[in-house]
């Protein structure tokens, strides 16, 4: 674990990587009431609401309503909306310094220091809340983030993963059991191989139903990396709360996905981020040329889960050379998936909300709801390449960037 030392870098360091505008606050900077007058809020559950002004007592929003009183920020002319989510990240993977993929580092204080920088690079593109699935480096750093000790977006993580090498089903409810107590806040299994081993199926159904029912009985979700049919059945079927990736599932497992209510999450970016930069992951030829593939299928997967009223969430699936970049998820399912900006931006927001069991806290621009707060330069609806011009970020009530002139 990191020393105290190494904890107290973790604001300095997150600052110094800020760009020049970047205003990040502290408690004891900002506190009171704070008053945003808008011009266009998309409020993340497919309303369009203009010139309102957003008032904010303490990390709460108060109200929402038109208004002409001194504002504390003016924010007409920018989209406002609610801070995105993403529900898979891995934080602690980046690049070397030889641009290299590092994946987990050997030291625990380099690990939780990776995790923090990346961390701080994706609450800057416009990301409030991230679930990262997952390293034993999270949970320092979220919980400093939780405390205000740290800038970052709200983290919620898996730390350790189940597979079909952790044991019998017996023995992944133990293990499931001490993850909990570890402070997991999400149970990550893999049900199938990665694109190098051809999304074979890996844990048997009984090591499935064996996670994720103790993962239900601890009161967790369980998030499942599934590529291919089998594998994703016999999740949806084990009660599962999502699938992650899903690129190659079938009709009828979709049909099943939509039935019995679990979600589907797709990520276009890793996919793109891998292809972009191949000289950094130093993949065999074999696994290039099935994320390849991948590109060309995922856009009709997303397509058919849609037309079977499959719930379909937003993660990217970040890795090295995605963090802060989290933002071109979007673009991709449009352009690729033919998807409706105003169903993307939900996704990213309300619905994502909903699949952490956060709805009724953050997602959604609204009172009661937390004050995270996003706001473009451009609006996604008429340009879906505005969510690259990410101006001004709020969590919390606190403004972590405003580079609004």
């Amino acid at each position: 674990m990191p020393t105290h030392r190494t904890i107290l870098l973790f604001p300095f360091l997150a600052l110094c990587l800020a760009d020049g505008h970047a205003q990040p606050v502290s408690n004891r900077i900002q506190s009171g009431r704070i008053v945003l007058q808008t011009s266009t809020i998309l409020d993340g559950k497919g309303g369009v609401q203009k010139d309102q002004q957003i008032v904010i007592e303490g990390s709460r929003i108060q109200s929402v309503k038109p208004g002409s009183g001194a504002a504390t920020y003016d924010l007409r002319g920018l989209t406002v909306m609610p801070g995105w989510i993403d529900v898979h990240v891995h934080l602690v993977s980046h690049f070397d310094a030889h641009h290299k993929l590092v994946d987990d580092d050997p030291s625990p204080q380099a690990a939780v220091l990776s995790v923090a920088e990346n961390a701080w690079m994706t609450l800057q593109g416009g990301f409030t809340t991230v679930q990262s699935v997952g390293a034993e480096a999270d949970a320092p750093v979220r919980d400093r983030i939780a405390s205000g000790a740290l800038p970052g977006p709200r983290i919620l993580t898996s730390i350790r993963p189940v597979t079909d090498k952790t044991g019998s089903p017996e023995a992944i409810r133990e293990f499931v059991r001490k993850v909990k107590a570890d402070g997991a806040d999400v149970i990550k299994l893999f049900a199938t191989a990665g694109s190098s081993g051809g999304g074979v199926q890996t844990m048997t159904d009984a090591q499935i139903q064996a996670a994720c029912g103790e993962a239900k009985a601890v009161g967790l979700r369980a998030v499942v990396h599934a590529l291919t049919s089998p594998g994703a059945k016999a999740a949806s079927l084990a009660g599962c709360t999502s699938i992650e990736h899903g690129d190659f599932l079938d009709d009828e497992t979709l049909k099943l996905l939509a039935q019995r209510g679990t979600y589907l999450d797709p990520n276009f970016l890793v996919l793109y981020n891998y292809l972009d930069d191949k000289p950094s992951f130093g993949f065999a030829p074999k696994t290039f040329d099935e994320l390849e593939k991948s590109t060309h299928i995922i856009g009709g997967t997303l397509r058919k889960a849609h037309q079977y009223n499959a719930t379909v969430l937003f993660g990217t699936d970040a890795v090295a050379g995605a963090h802060g970049r989290n933002a071109e998820e979007f673009i991709y399912r449009v352009r690729d998936a033919h998807e409706p900006p105003m169903q993307t931006l939900e996704s990213a927001t309300s619905i994502n909300a909903r699949s952490l069991n956060l709805g009724n806290r953050i997602g959604t621009v609204a009172s009661g709801y937390e004050a995270d707060l996003v706001a473009t330069d451009g609006n996604p609806l008429e340009d879906i390449t505005a969510v690259r011009r990410v101006v001004f970020v709020m969590k919390g009530g606190k403004v972590y960037k405003n580079i609004h002139r």
